[in-house]
C-alpha cells in the first residue's frame, strides 16, 4: 500500500524530542527495577512484556508534559517514576487483555498466558497495577487517586466493549465510550501524572490532560482502522482481529449504518469468523467509505488535541502537536 509509514509514524516526533531518547532510557531502567521480584520465577512472568519492548508513548507524553516546566532539560526523577507508573499500568492490562483474548503472541514473543497459564498471568498482571499503584502513592495523593480511577475506567472500558462483543447493532456512542476508557483515560493520565509532577500551573495541567484525552481517542480510532486495511506484517499482528472477536469498531459501525447498510457484512457478523470470512467482511468495510467517514471522526479528536495546547508557550508542545497532527499519516492509502 503506497503512503503507509506504520503506526510509528505518528510517534516519531513525540520520541524524537531533544533528549528523549534519553529521558525513556531512564524510564526502561526504572521500569525494569520495578517489576523485580524475590521469586525469580515470578520474576520471569511480571519482565516478561517489559523485555519485548513497545513504544512507550504515554511514557513520553508524560515526559512530554514534564518537560514544560523545563524548558527541554532531563525531567525530573519523580516525572520518571510517573512515567513508570501510567506503563505498568498498560502492562498489567496487557496481560489482562490476552487472557481474554487467549492470545497466543504479543510484541512478536509468546503471551504470558500462553507461556505460563492463565492463573500466572492474571497474577502477573495485578501485579503491575499493584506497583503502579504503589509508585503512585509515593508521589502524591492527587497521583494516586488519579492513577486509581484510571483504572477503574479501563475496566469499565473494556466491560462496555464485551457487553457489546459479536452485537452488530452497537452503535458509535457504545464505541467512542468504551475507547474512552479503555485507551483515552490513561493516554489523559499520562499527560496528568508528567504535568503534575512536574509542578505545572493548573491551566497548564488541564490543557495538557485535554490533549491527551483527544489524542487517545484519535489513537484509538487510527489503530481500529489500521486493523481493517492494513496487512498481518505492516501491523506486526494479525489483521481483522477485532472482527475475529466481535468487537465492532467504528469502521465496521459506519459501514454497517450506511445507506445501503451492506446486507453481506450484516450477514456475516454476530459470530465468530472464520479466515476467509474475516479478509470478505474487512473488503467489505473498505468498499463503502466507512473508513474515510472513520478517519473525519479522528480528525476532529486531533484537532480537539491541538486546539487543546495550541496557547501553550514551552517545550515539548510543538512537538504534541506535531504529533497529532500527522495521525492521518499513520493510516495506508492507495
Amino acid at each position: 500500500m503506497p503512503g503507509y509509514r506504520g503506526p510509528v509514524a505518528v510517534l516519531a516526533p513525540l520520541l524524537q524530542l531533544p533528549g528523549m531518547a534519553g529521558e525513556l532510557r531512564r524510564v526502561e531502567v526504572a521500569l525494569r527495577q520495578a517489576v523485580v521480584t524475590n521469586d525469580p520465577f515470578f520474576t520471569q512472568m511480571t519482565t516478561h512484556l517489559v523485555e519485548a519492548g513497545g513504544k512507550r508513548w504515554r511514557p513520553a507524553l508524560a515526559v512530554a508534559a514534564g518537560s514544560c516546566a523545563t524548558g527541554g532539560a532531563p525531567v525530573s526523577d519523580e516525572v520518571v517514576l510517573g512515567a513508570v507508573a501510567v506503563e505498568l499500568v498498560h502492562l498489567g492490562s496487557l496481560y489482562h487483555d490476552d487472557v481474554m483474548d487467549e492470545a497466543d503472541t504479543r510484541r512478536g514473543v509468546e503471551s504470558v498466558n500462553a507461556r505460563f497459564g492463565n492463573l500466572r498471568a492474571i497474577l502477573a498482571g495485578d501485579f503491575l497495577l499493584a506497583k503502579a499503584s504503589e509508585i503512585a502513592a509515593s508521589l502524591g495523593t492527587e497521583v494516586a487517586a488519579l492513577l486509581a480511577a484510571t483504572i477503574g475506567d479501563m475496566c469499565a472500558g473494556q466491560v462496555r466493549e464485551l457487553q457489546t462483543a459479536y452485537n452488530a447493532g452497537r452503535n458509535e456512542e457504545d464505541y467512542l465510550r468504551a475507547i474512552d476508557g479503555k485507551t483515552a483515560s490513561l493516554a489523559a493520565s499520562s499527560c496528568r501524572i508528567g504535568a503534575l509532577v512536574a509542578g505545572l500551573p493548573r491551566p497548564q495541567v488541564e490543557a495538557l490532560t485535554a490533549f491527551g484525552q483527544r489524542f487517545g481517542m484519535a489513537f484509538q480510532i487510527v489503530d481500529d482502522i489500521l486493523d481493517v486495511v492494513a496487512t498481518d506484517e505492516q501491523l506486526g499482528k494479525p489483521a481483522g482481529n477485532d472482527l475475529a472477536e466481535g468487537v465492532y469498531t467504528l469502521p465496521v459501525i459506519r459501514a454497517l449504518a450506511s445507506p445501503g447498510g451492506s446486507p453481506e457484512l450484516a450477514g456475516l457478523l454476530g459470530r465468530p469468523l472464520q479466515a476467509d470470512e474475516i479478509r470478505q467482511a474487512r473488503t467489505l468495510v473498505r468498499a463503502d467509505g466507512a473508513v474515510s467517514g472513520a478517519l473525519v471522526v479522528a480528525r476532529s479528536y486531533c484537532e480537539e488535541a491541538v486546539a487543546s495546547v495550541a496557547h501553550l508557550d514551552c517545550a515539548g508542545v510543538p512537538d504534541l502537536i506535531d504529533t497529532a497532527q500527522r495521525l492521518l499519516d499513520t493510516v495506508p492509502t492507495g
